[in-house]
């Protein structure tokens, strides 16, 4: 049974940081897109972060940019998103995704993942 599960989200002050794992078990993901979504109370799932199979590849969404930084351990098989200077806009419920397909690309569309973690709770307070 392949399994992501998040872990790392909190409350911290606004200004602080966090740092999210998602650690995968059941399959590996070393050749696979992944990435990071969220969801506030209220507002659909956005993209935050994105990284391609290679580990050579990112992107972020404009609100993440310069204070977000997605990355990977394939020894671990976990995924990790690094958050700076969090402001109370981040709140929200942080998920993993990982492609199902080999070789893939930057994937910023929901859609295009097949395994999701469950969510972990990052709130910032002002």
């Amino acid at each position: 049974q392949v399994q992501l599960v998040e872990s790392g989200g909190g409350l911290v002050q606004a200004g602080g940081s966090l740092r999210l794992s998602c650690a995968a078990s059941g399959r590996t993901f070393n050749l696979n897109a992944k990435g990071w979504f969220r969801q506030a109370p209220g507002k659909e799932r956005e993209f935050v972060a994105g990284i391609a199979w290679s580990g050579l590849g990112t992107y972020y969404a404009d609100s993440v940019k310069g204070r977000f930084t997605i990355s990977r351990d394939n020894n671990k098989n976990t995924l990790y998103l690094q958050m700076k200077s969090l402001k109370p806009e981040d709140t929200a419920v942080y998920y993993c995704a990982a492609d199902s397909r080999q070789y893939g690309g930057i994937r910023r569309g929901s859609d295009e993942y097949d395994y999701w973690g469950q969510g972990t709770q990052v709130t910032v307070s002002s």
